[in-house]
């Protein structure tokens, strides 16, 4: 039996009007129905900081699990890979690592503050002052955790890198807040050791994991004031040293943490997070989602850290009671372990929180496993679907418990709410995996916002909308004539059912007051607004049942041809439902009259239909990069692409004149996606010049 706590009627009327418009450009102010008489700045009182989170935490959940991990037991590495293809085993030769992990470790939550004040009385010790910046440069771990909450309970600032960053991104991260010191995972050391010399202000390194002594040394040698330390070296200090005075302890308007955006338009920007915007946001979620959030639930971590999602949505969960078990994006799934279980289904959480390419890939995952279960499997599954989605009595609930438990059963059984967040998931990946699998809610944040400007709670479950304004977040949208959006319609005399559209600016406790040493920013009226708004970029509409849509970006709307505007995320986001996708960028310029897209195919999906559908002289075997470059190929994925535009309704301007394929995957590594996965629009477009001025040449 699926548990359920819904509370029926809860949100009221969703959103409402809490102010008139001031102008003809400008829509009314809205809010979260649930705080119409004022924005929420904490989750109750005495609740003031990071650091009253974790006492809290102690006092109320005392020894129930906080924090769980795996430990590598040993490495494997295969060969040889067995492959279906075509109903064939296929064996190539390829070197692969595989982890054999141990089952889930924890600490408890009285554990968790006893760590973090040991680490905090040894940071005190060393000299780690207020007001001195610590960067966090890990993997997503329980240790990220207590390093951060130490920092943060001695009035220190975390700086947060991605563990993917390279040597450039690194030293920027630590030389713009001129870094004191940073937390790191033993094989990161030598990435740390190149930048070393060109970061003078660091002065301590403290890692976790077993380094070899000869780097250990070489991190010694770079300057004479460096000290090196592993994380239990540290505990073990503190343990012997006093308590933290008061005039350590952090205020509300504490700068809690530098938190880097993965930089998808030049340099990472630092957004400045206080105590009091975390505290605002963690009480907002509360006061949103509080009753969805028990005791008897389990929450799967595994997206970076340093991603102000997982940040925000691991201090919610630790403040409620819920515990968290630590994953790795190469550790989920079954398939990619050996000895062991992966860590979905280890750990079996009851909650998950994803990006759109995560949710993807789920999908496509599910669809490969029952297309090569053969024809009758197939059909049993489709069947299913269908009987779900038409939720006929009686034979829907035989379809979920006989044929789509099967389907729960990967993601450990217990899978009751899952949150997409960091950009737009499709209409058809999010209801495949609502019926198939678990419900899927969209949020929609930035770094800017503590992560959270709405949320959509289970109660009010439908498709395209990010639902409703978080409760410590106001807003209002702002005309795009231009591009024909309008906020407040009846002042231009359009019909009175016309939507409210326009640009996303958001208000609240939650909300940055801007950037690090970014004075050219902080004081640009296009990003922060005199009267205390921050503009969005997004572009929203309200609904009549006071959700928000997204339905554009500002930087992403381009101007084709024949006048028109096309925005390129959202097309993306729809042409990554086709199965043959597995990333995508579209790309479109003012000279001409249609967009194409370079796509980076999903191998089993795209082996899988040219082998059902016989596509004359095509080898489905033949290798991927050979696939990429066949004429028939790229045609008929183009063909496949557009017939999904054409079900989502697309004009012809929005459909592809043509794609690119390409065997190779964007990584942050090699700079064409970020560490958060979002695509590098400018640079993959750089990448693909050639291919691309190739296409447009017989426009």
């Amino acid at each position: 039996m699926r548990v359920t706590t819904n509370k029926p009627g809860y949100y009221g009327e969703g959103s409402i009007e809490v102010t008139p418009p001031t102008s003809s450009t400008e829509g009314p102010i809205r809010r979260c129905s649930l705080s119409k008489d004022g924005l929420v700045t904490q989750p109750f009182a005495g609740i003031d900081t990071v650091a009253d989170i974790i006492a809290y935490a102690a006092r109320t959940h005392g020894t129930r699990p906080a924090l769980g991990w795996r430990d590598i037991i040993k490495m494997h590495e295969e060969k040889e890979v067995k492959k279906v293809v075509e109903g064939k085993e296929v064996i190539e030769k390829k070197k692969w690592k595989y982890f054999e992990l141990s089952a889930y470790k924890y600490l408890s939550f009285v554990e968790v503050k006893q760590a973090v004040d040991e680490i905090a009385r040894a940071l005190v010790d060393l000299g780690v002052g207020k007001g001195d910046v610590f960067n966090v440069y890990a993997q997503t771990s329980p240790n990220w955790q207590l390093m951060a909450h130490a920092c943060s309970s001695i009035s220190t600032t975390i700086a947060t890198a991605y563990d993917t960053l390279g040597e450039s991104g690194l030293t920027h991260s630590l030389n713009e807040p001129s870094c004191v010191g940073l937390f790191t995972n033993a094989e990161l050391l030598p990435t740390l050791l190149n930048v070393l010399p060109h970061t003078p202000s660091v002065k301590y390194i403290v890692f976790d994991g077993a380094p070899s002594q000869k780097i250990v040394d070489s991190l010694h040698a770079v300057r004479e004031d460096i000290k090196v330390f592993s994380i239990d070296q540290l505990r073990e200090i503190g343990t012997t040293k006093p308590q933290v005075s008061e005039d350590r302890k952090p205020e509300p308007d504490t700068l809690a943490c530098i938190m880097y955006t993965s930089g998808s338009t030049g340099a990472p920007k630092g957004v400045c997070i206080t105590h009091r915007n975390l505290i605002a946001s963690v009480g907002a979620v509360y006061v949103l989602l509080g009753h969805h959030l028990t005791y008897a639930d389990s929450y799967l971590a595994y997206l970076p850290l340093a991603h102000v999602l997982e940040y925000i949505v691991e201090m919610i969960m630790f403040f409620v009671g819920m515990p968290s078990g630590y994953g790795r994006v190469k550790t989920l799934t079954d398939a990619s372990v050996r000895g062991c279980k992966g860590d979905i289904s280890e750990f079996k959480p009851s909650i998950m929180v994803g990006v759109p390419a995560v949710w993807e890939q789920i999908r496509k995952g599910i669809l490969s496993k029952v297309n090569a279960g053969g024809a009758l499997k197939k059909g049993l599954f489709n069947g299913a679907m269908t009987l779900k989605k038409r939720n006929t009595p009686v034979l829907a609930g035989i379809a979920d418990s006989v044929v789509l438990a099967g389907v729960r059963a990967a993601t450990g059984g217990r899978l009751r709410i899952a949150l997409s967040g960091g950009a737009a998931v499709s209409r058809e990946t999010q209801e495949f995996l609502s019926t198939a699998l678990v419900t899927v809610l969209q949020g929609y944040g930035m770094t800017e916002s503590c992560g959270m400007c709405a949320i959509l709670p289970p109660e009010l479950m439908r498709y395209g909308t990010v639902g409703l304004p978080v409760p410590s977040v106001e807003v209002k949208l702002l005309d795009v004539p231009d591009a024909g959006y309008f906020a407040n319609p009846v002042a231009r005399d359009l019909p009175a059912t016309h939507p409210q559209q326009g640009e996303v600016c958001i208000r609240g406790p939650s909300v940055t007051k801007g950037y690090y040493k970014r004075d050219d920013l902080n004081s640009d009226p296009t990003i922060f607004t005199e009267d205390g708004w921050m503009r969005t970029g997004d572009v929203g509409q309200w609904n009549k049942d006071g959700t928000l849509s997204l339905i554009d970006r500002l930087k992403n709307l381009v101007k084709l041809q024949t006048g028109e505007y096309i925005a390129l995320e959202r097309l993306e986001s729809v042409y990554k439902a086709c199965n043959l996708v597995g990333n995508i960028c579209v790309h479109a310029t003012s000279d001409h009259k249609q967009p194409m897209a370079i796509i980076i195919p999903h191998e089993q999906h795209l082996r899988h239909n040219l082998a059902s559908n016989g596509l004359a002289g095509v080898d489905s075997n033949a290798s991927l990069a050979d696939l990429c470059e066949d004429k028939k190929v790229q045609a008929y994925v183009l063909k496949e692409c557009n017939a999904i535009g054409k079900k989502n309704g697309f004009k012809p301007m929005e459909l592809l004149q043509a794609v690119v394929l390409t065997p190779d995957e964007w990584t942050p590594e090699s700079g064409l996606v970020t560490a958060a996965q979002k695509i590098q629009r400018s640079k993959i477009a750089k990448a693909f010049e050639t291919k691309i001025k190739e296409v447009y040449k017989s426009d």
